[in-house]
């Protein structure tokens, strides 16, 4: 007797969205089926690993992360390189914390100079987070975005305060934007709503339904994940249907696991190998939800997680 297993029709799919610019273009979407659900239907692009670093040298890193990169932290171009060509990253993703004002305050001139730079010295495609301060993020985006016209890149993040002036300067000088919301579908689709209003391509957007770390908020960030792809693929939802991206490193690498020494807790176990392992179990928890790119930190942990999508893929 066989056996027929029951498959889903889905009638929507996820839009490709392409960034960078030459050989090394890379897309991510285009699938019409939920993660790895290769047998219900097509997954055209693998989802992909994106390896972050920062515009200066971090002060609040463990040992076990600064260690790949201990030769060039206050180097962010070098660190750049490192990651492509020592570490292969698919993708380079810095984030601009040099600019917090309650850090170091770099202008948005001292910024666009370094992703400047640093497109010109790499290959891959380059994502650029901003500080995570939303009237800095503005003005500072909309600088790197004018420098670095034409390179196509994926910046962000752009919020309900601030998208028109980071979505203007998308638009204008041709790049990709991150739509971040907190954890909830609707407000997801409300702000790809103002954004696609204001002018900006679904081909050119990208959800952040903001990311959570195992054990800290990680399966609120996986059930909104699941839900926004179901409104794309089933309820076929034409302003949900955008690649997502989750920024789990920053917030992994935070966690009290990934960070407490072997002689505070002995019962944790290997400090290095116990944060690998944090961030490379929170990153397949997200792949296996719906995400097109996570953001990681250690070059290990995106190894091991880049070797668990090839075996699904």
């Amino acid at each position: 007797m066989s056996l027929n297993i029951p498959l889903e029709n889905y009638t929507g799919s996820i839009r490709e969205v392409a960034v960078g610019i030459g050989d090394k273009i890379v897309k991510m979407g285009g699938e019409s089926t939920l993660a790895f659900y290769n047998f219900e239907g097509k997954i055209i692009n693998k989802p992909l690993v994106a390896l972050g670093i920062c515009d200066v040298k971090p002060s609040n890193w463990p040992k076990a992360l600064i260690e790949p990169y201990q030769d060039c932290l206050d180097n962010p171009v070098a660190w750049a390189k490192k990651c492509e060509e020592e570490y292969q990253a698919e993708l380079i993703c810095i984030e601009l914390i040099g600019t917090d004002p309650s850090g170091e305050n770099k202008t948005p001139e001292e910024a666009a100079e370094v992703v400047k730079n640093i497109t010109e010295n790499i290959k891959v495609p380059l994502i650029v987070y901003g500080c995570g301060k939303g009237e800095k993020d503005t003005v500072v985006l909309k600088k790197v975005a004018e420098v670095c016209q034409g390179k196509n890149l994926l910046l962000g993040p752009s919020k309900e305060d601030n998208y028109r002036s980071i979505g203007a300067a998308c638009l204008g000088y041709k790049h990709n934007i991150i739509a971040e919301t907190p954890i909830d579908v609707n407000l997801a689709k409300q702000l790809n709503i103002l954004l696609n209003n204001l002018g900006v391509p679904l081909e050119n957007m990208v959800i952040d339904p903001s990311t959570g770390a195992l054990g800290y908020g990680l399966e609120y960030t996986y059930s909104v994940i699941e839900r926004d792809r179901l409104s794309a693929l089933t309820q076929n939802d034409d302003k949900m249907q955008l690649p997502i991206i989750s920024n789990l490193g920053r917030e992994s690498w935070k966690t009290k696991e990934s960070r407490i020494s072997e002689e505070e807790q002995p019962l944790y176990g290997d400090a290095a190998k116990r944060g690998i392992m944090w961030e490379a179990i929170g990153a397949i928890s997200l792949f296996l939800a719906g995400a097109n790119i996570v953001v990681m930190r250690h070059p290990k942990a995106a190894s091991l997680v880049k070797s668990v999508i090839n075996e699904l893929f």
